[in-house]
């Protein structure tokens, strides 16, 4: 039982009727984790145990694709059918003990997949991926509406597998520039049909992949969506766009809103709003989130800029959030939830800055550096790795790395083998 009286630790339930046992929200990840065969890895359900155990209430996977023709990074799990059947239920198993929620995040990457992934990409329209990344991914061809439908079924098999399975629940990723993403955009979708034109007709494929699946998995099913409050691209979807999405969700039933941002193309995970508070707080999204509460019932996810356990009450409090969204300090401290529930995690979490300490280098790999860094933590959290990985490990090894006398590309070759195995000689 947690030792303190905070907030955090109150259950809430849910629109479908499920009862989560607090407000922690473990924010998905990439983890790349997969098999060769695209299956969960023994690491992959080490990792959820392990965070299972930390004290979470609600996990949410990395995403896992639909389609093995379409991946979004190398080592994504993918779940077209029942052929990895009994590895998803030791992960399930792992990820639900505790009476933790377990969530899968289901996704299709669109346009979104690298060459080194996918030759063949498709999207709503044949617009080819902009701006410095851009050049990573191959132009898209569109999606016919026979098409359209046979992604909506995936997506829909897909959660069915994950119920058997015994994933407590699944979340639609509807953000970052993936294929969801990409419909609800103007920008990227000049369609004509019903799929396109008005944000009604764009947010169709959304809407009915949610109304699949909920006829599929049942009115007591926990079903979340992961949205942008905007792309961050001017003439993308914009903020009041986004919120007009969110109340058509709140409308059909969806459980749980997960709010993010941004896109490969141009990131804004990290913008904080106007509120001077906010900034204190680091807090992402506050000012949506504030004007999302005024106009929708379902309970909300605010991932992103946590850093403190009173700063997480405080949002909590005041009714900013009702789960406390959490990535990145959970791959280095993955039991954070139950110090802060015990009153032993008051501390403000200061997370490495992961760098190659070459500007040039930092601009051009951005995003791709951060996910590989935290990707290599994740890995290290399995007995497995561990066992393979001797020595330094986490933000420890990083900054004994980043403070050696190094060129730029023995730098580089740190970020590629990953920062936690450093040589000096290189």
């Amino acid at each position: 039982m947690p030792a303190t009286s905070s907030v955090l630790a109150e259950p809430l339930t849910l629109p479908c009727g499920v009862t989560v046992k607090n407000r922690f929200f473990k924010a998905p990840m990439h983890e790349a984790l997969g098999t060769p065969g695209l299956g969960p890895s023994q690491d992959i359900v080490d990792l959820y145990g392990r965070w299972a155990a930390g004290g979470s209430g609600v996990l949410v996977t990395g995403n896992v694709a639909v389609d093995s023709r379409h991946l979004g990074e190398p080592g994504n799990i993918v779940v077209e059918d029942e052929s990895h059947l009994e590895m998803l239920r030791r992960w399930a198993q792992a990820g639900t003990a505790g009476n933790t929620q377990l969530w899968m995040q289901i996704n299709h990457p669109g346009r979104q997949s690298p060459r080194s992934v996918n030759l063949h990409p498709v999207a709503p329209s044949e617009i080819s991926s902009a701006g410095g990344y851009g050049r990573f991914f191959a132009p898209p061809r569109e999606l016919s509406r026979e098409e359209i439908g046979d992604v909506v079924r995936r997506f829909v098999t897909t959660a069915r597998v994950a119920k058997k399975a015994g994933f407590t629940g699944v979340e639609i990723h509807a953000a970052h520039g993936y294929l969801i993403s990409q419909f609800l955009s103007p920008v990227d979708n000049h369609r004509t049909d019903e799929y396109g034109g008005s944000l009604e007709g764009r947010m169709r494929f959304l809407i009915e992949i949610y109304q699949g699946m909920r006829e599929t998995l049942g009115s007591d099913f926990p079903i979340a969506v992961k949205l942008n409050s905007s792309d961050g691209d001017p003439g993308g979807m914009s903020q009041e766009n986004s919120l007009r999405v969110a109340v058509r969700l709140s409308e059909l039933g969806v459980d749980v809103l997960e709010i993010s941002g941004g896109t490969y193309r141009k990131p804004v995970f990290e913008e904080t709003d106007s509120s001077v508070e906010d900034h204190r707080r680091g807090v992402y999204f506050a000012d949506y989130a504030r004007r999302l509460k005024e106009l929708v019932s379902m309970p909300v996810a605010l991932t992103g800029g946590f850093r403190s356990a009173s700063d997480m009450e405080e949002a909590v409090a005041e009714g900013l959030t009702d789960f406390v969204g959490i990535g990145r300090p959970l791959a280095l401290i993955p039991d954070l939830p139950q110090r802060i529930l015990n009153g032993a995690g008051r501390r403000r979490i200061e997370l490495p800055r992961i760098s190659t300490r070459v500007k040039a280098l930092d601009e051009a790999l951005g995003g791709v550096l951060l996910i590989g860094w935290y990707e290599m933590q994740m890995h290290r959290l399995g007995p497995w790795q561990r066992a393979r990985r001797p020595g330094l490990h986490g933000a420890q090894a990083w900054v004994r790395c980043a403070d050696a006398p190094q060129s730029a590309a023995a730098r580089l070759t740190v970020v590629r083998r990953g920062a936690g195995h450093c040589d000096r000689r290189n």
